[in-house]
């Protein structure tokens, strides 16, 4: 059984009644800029169990009445057709994901706002989408010498030249579809606007990461981190909330290093500056609701091993570099873990190095670790997957639940007619094959019905997976990591 160390409940009702009186405390509109994602938070759910990845969907509806929703997308993404690492599709059609997703829960979408607009044409074929699409469409163009040329920001020609985004309700949530899209210069944008207008208006900033009121070393702070070893964001003690409260909290280096100017374009803007540190602006609740700092340590360590192995498949896939495995496993010492603590990682390997070929792992809900092998019929992660399918429903290791004469026309078909390499099925063609012996297999349909058991177990792989196998495990809900190798020396995987 999982065991768990965050309240859900107690953060969803906090952080409602948090956001709420930030709302209040500036006469009742507020600009919050939302970090992070909104959408299947499986980060925050891994390194605090307890935690619902769609929590932060279900606040923002508990405020539904009050919020819209505003995406903002750089016009220079569109351009360069930049993808979501963790879905694999660009930002701009992340963009109308997002939008379906949160009609779909009821939240009222009111605009898209193109920052760093210039004339990019991608960017204005896409505007001309979006109004096809019945979307309001804003511009907000770059401004020279941002972020430090204060006088010229804060002026007719800086956040003056940007379109004023229509908002009608007291929260306005701005979100994008990833990093660098520009939230807070649009938030900051719209505070200017609103200032002109003689609209009392604030900002806020919803972050869950790093927690700024537990320890800076603390694993789940760490994790943090090793998230975004890419990023080059580092953890650390907010000086200008220490020296203005005399309290020690945590903070991350970009808006620390922001602040100063931030804190001068508030002055600029209303005349003075709401915050005496950036941590003041965060409504993050998060850290108030753990209640197993255990729990949550073990979690938020064994978070910061899967980023290794990611760093490192990464880097073995030519997609990044050294540097961001060197700075995990500093984190990884940080947090007093290593590779040994994920006990699916020796049970893989020495399945391998026993039978010669790929060999997965999985650690299944009541702790038992089951083994994959590679074989004529099944690889290594479908072989897995059917053994952990067969635990979880009592059904005995011998019961094939796909028989051979179901998987060996597949093969056939693979090979012969579409001509790929290995006649091996991938673990979506397994499922299918599965699916179909189910009609007439009572065994087979009780495989079935416990594969949402898998939601949250541990696997490892010996070898770094088909980029189909690893999208099935994460739809599955399991947290997979593989050994930065190949299967073969081919310079080409697909």
């Amino acid at each position: 059984m999982k065991q768990i160390g965050f309240d859900n409940d107690k953060y969803l009702k906090m952080q409602s009644e948090h956001i709420r009186e930030r709302i209040a405390r500036f006469g009742g509109k507020l600009y919050l800029e939302f970090g992070g994602k909104l959408f299947d938070d499986f980060h925050a759910s891994r390194v605090l169990p307890g935690f619902h990845p769609d929590s932060k969907i279900t606040m923002l509806k508990e405020l539904r009445d009050q919020a819209e929703i505003v995406i903002v997308i750089n016009a220079a993404d569109i351009e360069k057709n930049k993808v979501r690492g963790d879905l694999g599709i660009t930002y701009d059609m992340d963009l109308l994901r997002l939008v379906d997703a949160f009609t779909g829960e009821g939240l009222y979408v009111g605009s898209v706002v193109l920052t760093r607009f210039a004339e990019q044409p991608s960017a204005i074929a896409y505007e001309k989408k979006l109004k096809a699409l019945g979307l309001r469409v804003y511009r907000h163009y770059p401004i020279a010498g941002y972020p430090s040329d204060i006088p010229l920001i804060v002026s007719d020609e800086g956040y003056g030249r940007n379109e004023y985004i229509e908002t009608s309700r007291p929260l306005v949530v701005i979100t994008a579809p990833g990093p660098g899209s520009g939230k807070m210069a649009t938030c900051l944008s719209q505070l200017y606007h609103e200032h002109k207008r003689g609209v009392e208006a604030g900002y806020a900033k919803f972050e869950t990461f790093p927690i700024w009121n537990i320890p800076l070393n603390h694993p789940v702070n760490l994790a943090y981190e090793a998230a975004t070893a890419d990023l080059d964001d580092v953890n650390m003690i907010d000086p200008f909330h220490l020296d203005a409260y005399g309290e020690t909290v945590v903070n991350y280096n970009r808006d620390v290093e922001v602040f100063p100017v931030l804190a001068a374009i508030f002055e600029k803007i209303s005349g003075s500056s709401p915050y005496k540190s950036p941590t003041d602006m965060g409504v993050n609740m998060a850290g108030n609701c753990i209640f197993d700092d255990e729990v949550v340590r073990k979690a938020a360590s064994q978070e910061i091993i899967r980023r290794y192995y990611k760093a490192a498949c990464e880097k073995r896939k030519g997609n990044d570099g050294e540097e961001p495995v060197r700075k995990i496993e500093l984190l990884m010492k940080k947090a007093m873990t290593t590779t040994a603590d994920r006990q699916v990682i020796a049970a893989a390997n020495i399945s391998a190095e026993q039978t010669g070929a790929p060999a997965a792992a999985m650690e299944m809900p009541d702790g038992t670790i089951l083994t994959g092998k590679t074989s004529v019929l099944l690889g290594s992660s479908s072989a897995l997957l059917l053994n952990a399918l067969k635990h979880q429903a009592g059904i005995d290791d011998d019961v094939k639940l796909i028989p051979p004469s179901f998987i060996e026309p597949i093969m056939d078909l693979k090979t012969g007619t579409f001509g790929d390499r290995s006649s091996l099925l991938h673990l979506n063609e397994i499922l299918i094959a599965l699916t179909l012996a189910a009609v007439t297999d009572p065994a087979a349909k009780l495989a079935l019905e416990h594969l949402p058991d898998l939601a949250g177990c541990e696997a490892h792989s010996s070898v770094i997976l088909s980029q189909i196998d690893e999208e099935v495990f994460r739809k599955l809900g399991v947290n997979l990591t593989c050994e930065p190798n190949y299967e073969s020396k081919k310079l080409y995987h697909h």
